[in-house]
């Protein structure tokens, strides 16, 4: 029997949000667009970190493949300098790219 109901998508997306204080903050997910809601809403399943630093704006988001990668991506970019992740931030295609040499 086929459904017609939207099956989720098994792509695992990395994203970067923005915050108030200009600090970034990023993440993995498989939609993108229902997570940021969740931080924005400030709710139990908001991340800690951009609690209470609103407006939140959703800076970048790429898809990166597989849960493992996405969540290798997240850590790599998270040990970048402040410098290097606002320049991988300017477009989604810098970040594509450089989620493409990772892997």
């Amino acid at each position: 029997m086929i459904s017609n109901t939207p099956q989720p998508s098994k792509d695992w997306y990395m994203y970067v949000i923005r915050t108030a204080c200009n600090s970034l903050y990023c993440g993995v997910t498989t939609d993108v667009s229902r997570r940021f809601k969740e931080h924005q809403s400030g709710g139990a399943k908001s991340a800690k970190y951009v609690r209470g630093k609103h407006p939140l704006k959703l800076a970048v988001s790429c898809v990166v493949g597989s849960k493992s990668d996405a969540l290798k991506a997240e850590y790599r970019f998270k040990k970048l300098s402040k410098l290097r992740k606002e320049k991988l931030c300017l477009t989604e295609d810098l970040l594509k790219q450089w989620v493409c040499t990772l892997f």
